[in-house]
């Protein structure tokens, strides 16, 4: 649809998932879409670029599972092809190999989560620590992603909670917390207990092919943001990088211009989708929005440093398989390693192994220097793969990202946002706001941005609302469990005072 001279003005400020998505559907829909980015590249976390010499490297490897109905669904609507097929991956320690996981769709389909169980193949630890983890099932039946059951465990910490239901120490310490450390990115005495059932129960839990996991052919930023952003610019939309937001003029409590150093976008209504740590910096700078309590309370939200890293060597070394999460090598870090030979088209015919090295709540490596860096990298897979220890590093790229993804600490949700504010036509999106759809991080994202372009949608009367694919429906099972227990907690309110925990 082409603009009018009468489309309302939107500000999008941020060009990740959450961002790109709003600012694609609204010019869709005839909206007048300014696309705001502090950064050089569109793609927030997820934008490629290339070094002096032209190679590629991204701020880390991002997967895409099988949950990730609304992304899969965008891909094929922008007639891309940039996925691999499911890949298998592994999990080492310093002792070797320990996980390798199927492609559970692959398998003879059970009820979940028995397929999780069953078809994961451990190599040391045994079914008795395994089998400590049942009990443990009650609270992911509780936790229903309602805002009750958010409020019920966020104050809770992750290692409380697998210690009140019996989880071994060992299958803590060699399953959950290697799980924790690489999807919620912090050790488990720091993770909400709540968004810790919630991640497990998206990615592993819920369905049997849940786990399953695609990777993109090269940079998300080359293989999908780049051709996104030039449909966007098709369809009537600027994206401007290079425009970090200081300001939001207000007046008669609606936003009605966005301020970037000297520059100011007429805004009829404005969508942000930052994260936490770029919310906080506007807030910060923002006369406006520290004016209200709900945007000041953002300053209790924290974030983890990342530290990405890529490495070329001068020969081809052999990895089992190309996607591997490690734990146990650094106390509260987490890191994976992926064999871009296997992922990536452009180093398939590459005489020498590219291997991709992402180290979560990496606070100790960052003041390290390159050099050390890169010496530590090698040594750690050298642990895991011995052959690396023969190979040389001919180059290098290394990635600091300070505060660079949500931290779901305990205690964090009430200061988190809905996708709603105060402010009658300011809407947020991201990762780490409130939703009730179900899911986490790249697809989340994505979906806030799309539920941020519907309420603008909403507010205006203009054009038609995005579709939004829920879920997968809890199987029959699950859902005769939850109703169950949500009925005896009703009936245990009427009578007994209120607990702890469940």
């Amino acid at each position: 649809m082409n603009q009018t001279q009468t489309s309302p003005k939107v500000i999008v400020v941020g060009a990740g998932w959450a961002g790109l998505g709003s600012a694609y559907h609204l010019a869709q829909q005839g909206y007048d879409v300014t696309l705001l980015e502090a950064g050089g590249y569109p793609g927030g976390l997820v934008a490629g670029w290339k070094t002096a010499q032209g190679r590629s490297v991204e701020a880390g490897i991002h997967g895409f599972w099988y949950p990730y109905r609304n992304i899969f669904s965008l891909v094929k609507k922008l007639g891309l092809n940039p996925f691999t097929d499911w890949t298998r991956s592994s999990q080492y320690s310093p002792n070797g190999l320990e996980v390798e996981s199927p492609i559970f769709q692959q398998e003879p389909r059970l009820p979940t989560p028995l397929g999780t169980f069953l078809y994961t193949r451990f190599k040391r630890l045994p079914l008795s620590d395994r089998l400590s983890a049942l009990p443990l099932l009650y609270a992911v039946i509780d936790f229903d992603n309602s805002d009750e059951a958010w409020r019920r465990y966020d104050s809770v910490t992750a290692r409380e909670l697998f210690k009140q239901f019996g989880v071994s120490a060992r299958l803590y310490k060699e399953s959950f917390e290697p799980m924790l450390l690489v999807g919620l990115f912090a050790p488990g005495e720091q993770c909400s207990a709540a968004a810790a059932l919630g991640m497990l129960y998206y990615f592993i839990l819920a369905h049997q092919p849940d786990f399953d996991v695609v990777w993109c052919r090269g940079t998300v930023g080359e293989q999908i943001f780049r051709p996104w952003v030039e449909q966007i610019e098709q369809a009537g939309g600027r994206v401007l990088t290079q425009k970090r937001v200081s300001d939001v003029i207000l007046q008669g409590g609606k936003a009605t211009g966005v301020v970037c150093g000297e520059e100011v976008f007429e805004a009829d209504a404005v969508i942000f989708s930052v994260g936490v740590t770029g919310m906080q910096k506007i807030v910060g700078s923002s006369a406006s929005l520290r004016q209200f309590p709900e945007f000041c309370n953002l300053m209790n939200l924290s974030a983890i440093d990342v530290l990405a890293t890529r490495l070329w060597f001068d020969r081809k070394v052999t990895v089992p398989l190309p996607s591997n999460a490690c734990f146990g090598f650094d106390n509260t870090t987490g890191w994976t390693f992926f064999d871009l030979n296997a992922l990536h088209d452009e180093w398939s015919h590459e005489p020498g192994s590219v291997i991709e090295a992402d180290f979560y709540h990496a606070n100790q490596l960052l003041p390290m220097s390159d050099a050390d860096i890169i010496t530590k990298v090698q040594r750690d897979l050298a642990t895991c793969v011995p052959e690396f220890r023969q190979a040389k590093v001919i180059d290098s790229s290394v990635i600091r990202l300070s505060k660079a993804v949500t931290h779901f600490s305990p205690g964090s949700y009430p200061s988190m946002l809905p996708g709603t504010t105060s402010l009658a036509n300011v809407f947020m999106s991201g990762d780490w706001i409130i939703t009730r759809h179900g899911s986490w991080s790249q697809e989340k994202a994505y979906v806030t941005g799309l539920e941020a372009a519907n309420r603008v949608i909403d507010r205006f009367g203009m054009g038609t609302s995005a579709p939004i694919l829920p879920i997968e429906p809890d199987e029959p099972h699950i859902q005769i469990a939850r109703s169950a227990n949500r009925t005896m907690r009703e009936l245990a309110s009427s009578f007994l005072p209120p607990l702890w925990l469940p």
